[in-house]
């Protein structure tokens, strides 16, 4: 499910029905593309069809894509009119402003890539999640809290089956695999937004993930080029590729003991089908699409350059040695990958999904 913060941005029809014809020519995977949102485009959000749609995303704070919502009347038109899920980005845009301009003023251009979870801070994604609840709340939404990345977030959130639940969240793949320790080593390559924080944090982020507030595992890939993470703290994007090895990484907490192996189709499948309503997919049950994944626990795989399959060409795991290995991959019944080496060129399906308008 691929995010609006593109180029253009995907805030109206006739842009997703664009990204819905390139899928079409070449994806090996399964696909679905989110509406943007903006302070203007109300209108196009009232017409999204619910079951061609997977959601819609709301920038609550600035991030890649230039997609910030920040007037009041726009939010509050958004969460009360939105057919599907909103899904939201939430960070404190005047507070992480104010702290740029604090490193700034005190480092120049120089400033170090250390001081990213202090600018893009704790308090920042709070404020904004909390922001977030209030409006759900207020108009009885579906809401859906991307990217957690602290432990203060956590207590925002229930416990529980997530068929029961009307607030949701997710946590990514870099704030479970890294904490702030690894910016010595990875410096700009894991700049993301929300930003990376420290090691108490991805604990409580995994502890979550197994009690059940936090409800599943995403990707939040940004395959930018390398030429471009290299860059000084100011000029290099956030975001990194990590769908490639995201399944590989859900298994390492398996093996680390955060979580049980029977916890990973929840958090991975199950859960994701049962948020936003995926027709005839997510589980292995009569009558559902065949998308599975064959692994072996016990057999080591090293992240290697040249078995990158991004066009960016480099991922932050590389030279790193997962615990378990990927063995074939299936996709609509059909076998797409094994060993490591793509075997067919079926191409994709867009999802669909079974619920009607609000």
């Amino acid at each position: 499910m691929d995010m609006p913060n593109v180029v253009p941005p995907t805030l109206n029809e006739d842009l997703w029905n664009q990204k819905n014809r390139i899928a079409e020519q070449g994806s090996l995977a399964n696909y679905s593309f989110y509406m943007g949102s903006s302070n203007t485009n109300i209108e196009e959000i009232k017409s999204i069809d619910p079951s061609q749609v997977c959601g819609l995303k709301v920038f609550m704070g600035t991030s890649t894509g230039n997609l910030l919502v920040d007037d009041q009347k726009a939010l509050e038109d958004i969460f009360n009119f939105s057919p599907v899920l909103i899904t939201t980005h939430c960070e404190d845009t005047p507070l992480i402003t104010e702290n740029e301009k604090k490193a700034y003023e005190k480092f120049g251009d120089n400033i170090p890539i250390e001081l990213h979870e202090e600018i893009r801070s704790r308090q920042a994604c709070l404020i904004s999640t909390e922001k977030a609840i209030d409006l759900a709340q207020q108009f009885n939404s579906k809401l859906h809290v991307l990217h957690i990345s602290t432990k203060d977030e956590i207590e925002l959130f229930d416990a529980g089956p997530i068929e029961n639940k009307k607030i949701t969240s997710e946590v990514c793949i870099p704030h479970l695999l890294f904490s702030s320790s690894d910016y010595e080593n990875l410096g700009s390559l894991i700049k993301c937004n929300p930003s990376i924080k420290a090691n108490s944090d991805k604990t409580a982020l995994r502890q979550a993930l197994k009690k059940g507030v936090i409800d599943y595992v995403a990707t939040d890939h940004a395959p930018h080029r390398l030429s471009e993470k290299e860059k000084s703290y100011i000029n290099s994007p956030s975001g990194m590729p990590s769908v490639q090895h995201s399944f590989l990484a859900v298994l390492e907490m398996v093996h680390d003991g955060d979580i049980e192996i029977t916890d990973v189709p929840k958090i991975t499948s199950h859960n994701v089908a049962k948020r936003f309503e995926i027709k005839d997919r997510g589980f292995i049950k009569e009558g559902f699409w065949a998308d599975l994944v064959l692994v072996n626990m016990n057999d080591l795989y090293e992240v290697k350059k040249e078995k990158i399959f991004y066009k960016c060409g480099w991922s932050p795991f590389e030279s790193y040695t997962f615990k378990s290995r990927i063995v074939e991959t299936i996709i609509n019944g059909e076998r797409v990958c094994s060993q490591g080496k793509i075997l067919s060129d079926k191409i994709g399906q867009k999802l669909e999904f079974s619920r009607g308008y609000k």
